[in-house]
């Protein structure tokens, strides 16, 4: 038998070669029935892995580059041995009469109908395109194939919101592969055309989006690993739980409506968003004190980020700034979902803390080519460019001591324009302290801020505008905002003096830049809970390089409060986020 099959695998490659259309399409097929052996060999790496499944079981084997194939081969067969000895014994154990000795399971290793010589180097033997048989089993062996290193689905699914599963491909292209997703049917229905068992099929797309008419029903994706039209194996995902019904409108449904289509260039969409860590959200001060008046659910992660990931695909945004960002958020939940959109996106943790800064840009529009991050208060004592500020606040120990305490970042991404090389902008994106009475650590972090911009602009884009982004932590009569709009703040300043005499100061602090324009204006607020409002968070322009299109509205009162105030069950932070569209000047 076996020789027979030698045969015929010696003669598939001159089938291939044969000028009959017919006899092409038919060793196609013969190529198409066998199953995959992945196979993963980089140069450089001691180790191979080959993957295949026999007998419903999934074999992985790891096994070095310059061993012999025989040994493996040599490995399988002996394994097949086992098994059947075990099944042997099982049989003979339930009182059952065992069958014949089965054959040594044959192993071989086929390449262009030649048999692959049992000293050949598995670096070598492995090649795509080659046969593996096992018995009366054949393997079309894959070596690098498109595979999945991760394939998950959300957690939480709700009917309205986008489910973004998390993938990351190795030897592939995220925007190559292909997706089915199915419905599980209701239990005692009758199956129609387009269903598989269980099953039927309701999208193609990499993001889909459940209906109320799925809820109760668990989802499953089948997604294939492409590069161009090279496939890897596939791999099948079944969520944990059924699609659950949603909130019902949320705070930004409205907002959509003017962000249907993308900002067209030269325009540039721009959001800045808070969207409040799970660190801070789970603390029982934020349940009992700062949030009570929200359901515990909706102050869950899971549910937030479906919210969130919502709010954020509808802006059709091409620059995103986001603050108070968890890293295993940024990981798990917004690079999937926004790479799904076509947005990039670098993370900056705060030291000390779990959570930090996300820019994320639409690379059809944006190319990244530098970063600048810094801890400001590392970079005050480090950086010579900041001993003049450094040495008047050693005039106060106190105040001094506490502004290094911080571990306050500053994230800076130089982006270049695709459409125009050359064209760049600095997008600055920061979270300031938070303290009430911290007005005079604030103006001190700002100033370092300002002056770290400048040397970056002028070092790596001169002439490039700056994009100013994020939680702030200051009101329209802060000392921040005046040496932002103004460029300069006086010593007289009463945000010097905010947290007591003790830690005053006595300084005029003057902006590295000329005044700034807030693109987004002066809100009422930004941030709305049951103890506070203001306007905290800010969008800054250079007015000269950049002109504001539009801003979109922010949410009516009435929505806001609707549930008192936020976070709510139909809006998933504590801040609003800030969108709009500006216009290159030049």
């Amino acid at each position: 038998m076996f020789n027979r099959l030698h045969a015929s695998l010696s003669l598939f490659p001159r089938l291939l070669l044969s000028s009959s259309p017919r006899t092409l399409t038919g060793a196609c097929r013969l190529l198409c029935r066998m199953e995959a052996a992945v196979v993963r060999c980089l140069p450089g790496e001691p180790k191979l892995t080959i993957s295949f499944c026999l007998d419903g079981s999934h074999k992985h084997m790891l096994r070095d580059q310059g061993e012999a194939v025989g040994k493996v081969l040599a490995r399988i067969s002996n394994s097949i041995a086992k098994s059947q000895g075990k099944a042997k014994k099982s049989k003979k154990n339930r009182g059952q009469q065992p069958g014949e000795a089965a054959e040594p399971a044959v192993v071989k290793l086929f390449y262009d109908g030649d048999e692959v010589p049992d000293t050949a180097l598995n670096s070598e033997a492995w090649r795509d395109g080659s046969v593996l048989q096992v018995g009366d089993l054949r393997y079309s062996v894959q070596r690098n194939a498109p595979t999945f290193t991760t394939a998950e689905l959300p957690v939480s699914l709700l009917a309205g919101f986008p489910v973004c599963p998390k993938l990351e491909v190795e030897f592939g292209n995220l925007q190559d592969c292909e997706f089915t997703w199915l419905k599980e049917n209701i239990p005692d229905s009758r199956p129609e055309a387009g269903q598989d068992g269980g099953w039927t099929q309701v999208g193609r797309e990499r993001v889909h989006v459940p209906s109320n008419q799925d809820i109760g029903c668990r989802f499953k994706l089948i997604c294939t690993p492409k590069d161009g039209s090279r496939s890897g194996p596939a791999k099948e995902l079944v969520s944990v739980g059924a699609v659950e019904a949603g909130p019902g409108v949320c705070t930004f449904d409205n907002r959509h409506a003017y962000t249907v289509r993308g900002a067209e260039w030269p325009a540039v969409r721009v959001v800045s968003y808070n969207i409040l860590a799970d660190v801070y959200a789970q603390t029982d001060l934020s349940k009992t004190v700062l949030y009570p008046y929200c359901a515990p659910y909706a102050l869950q992660l899971d549910y937030r980020q479906n919210l969130i990931k919502k709010e954020l695909a509808g802006y059709n945004a091409d620059i995103i700034c986001l603050q108070e960002v968890d890293k295993g958020v940024f990981v798990d939940s917004l690079v999937p979902a926004l790479d799904a959109f076509g947005l990039d996106g670098v993370f900056r943790i705060k030291e000390k803390q779990h959570e930090g800064l996300a820019t994320f840009y639409r690379r059809s529009k944006f190319r990244l080519l530098s970063r600048h991050d810094v801890m400001l208060s590392e970079a005050l004592t480090s950086d010579p460019i900041h001993s003049d500020l450094l040495e008047k606040l050693s005039a106060n120990s106190v105040l001094k001591d506490r502004i290094l305490q911080r571990s306050t970042s500053l994230q800076v991404s130089v982006l270049e324009d695709v459409s125009k090389p050359g064209r760049k902008v600095c997008v600055a994106n920061t979270h300031l302290y938070w303290h009430p009475k911290g007005g005079n650590v604030r103006l001190v972090q700002m100033g370092v801020t300002l002056q770290h911009l400048r040397r970056v602009i002028s070092e790596v884009a001169p002439e490039a505008p700056l994009l100013f982004c994020g939680d702030f932590n200051s009101t329209p009569n802060s000392g921040v905002f005046q040496l932002l709009s103004e460029a300069v703040v006086p010593q007289h300043h009463a945000d010097w003096s905010s947290s007591g005499l003790e830690e005053a100061c006595s300084m005029e602090l003057l902006s590295a830049f000329p005044p700034l324009l807030s693109a987004c204006g002066q809100p009422a607020y930004t941030n709305y809970v049951g103890g506070f409002h203001g306007c905290l968070d800010y969008v800054f322009v250079q007015p000269d390089s950049m002109q504001v299109e539009q801003v979109i509205p922010l949410p009516s009162h009435q929505e806001v409060t609707t549930y008192e105030a936020l976070p709510s069950v139909a809006h998933p932070s504590d801040h609003i986020a800030l969108v709009c569209d500006l216009r290159w000047n030049f």
